[in-house]
């Protein structure tokens, strides 16, 4: 059986977990919190980030866009990306859009967390300005499209359902539902999978700390 060593409430390893549903793979789940001093996620992954799957051989498996390609050419079916080629760059283009925009919201959620003084506003500002565009590029890609790319559940809306599941906890500030109701109506259809269902996301407090 894998197992998935994850930070909560990760969109990158909700990805993984979603996808890992999708296909009925079983695994289990490891909570890590990977900058804590005790972490031990150095020991599956030099880069330290997370999400890690590790095999039953003990091999591991990083960077949360990697996995899913990884898990899609080792469990193949149910397929989650099409198969034609236009239509496969075209989910990857949707991966990194919502990768994008959860990149740069996590650079100004650790720049608040900074002392109020050491915060630079520039740099948050530009983190925003990405993830409203990110926001609006796939926004204009979905379209009135019932999923991201074909007619199935791919791994592009896993994950745009995924960023935005997390956007909703980590910034709910940002009010894309009611600017994109594309957005709000892909995001209520791929709540109401279980997969979906199953890892809502939610902040865990550890500590002095909100993760």
């Amino acid at each position: 059986m894998y197992r998935l060593i994850s930070a909560t409430p990760s969109p990158y390893a909700r990805k993984v977990r979603i996808q890992l549903a999708e296909k009925n793979i079983p695994f289990e789940l490891i909570t890590e919190v990977p900058w804590n001093d005790d972490t031990r996620t150095p020991e599956f992954n030099p880069l330290e980030k997370l999400p890690v799957l590790i095999c039953d051989n003990g091999e591991t498996v990083y960077e949360s866009r990697y996995v899913n390609e990884w898990v899609e050419m080792q469990h193949p079916a149910p397929p989650l990306m099409p198969a034609a080629k236009d239509d496969v760059l075209l989910a990857k283009r949707f991966e990194i859009l919502a990768d994008g925009v959860c990149d740069a919201c996590l650079l100004v959620f650790w720049e608040r967390a900074r002392d109020e003084d050491k915060r630079s506003q520039e740099w948050m500002d530009r983190q925003l300005r990405k993830r409203a565009g990110g926001l609006r590029e796939i926004a204009r890609l979905l379209g009135d499209k019932t999923y991201c790319v074909g007619d199935a559940l791919t791994l592009a809306d896993i994950a745009v359902g995924s960023m935005l599941g997390w956007l909703r906890v980590r910034m709910p500030e940002c009010d894309w539902r009611a600017q994109y109701p594309n957005l709000a109506g892909l995001q209520d259809r791929l709540e109401a999978r279980p997969s979906f269902r199953d890892t809502v996301p939610y902040a865990q407090v550890i500590s002095d700390k909100v993760v």
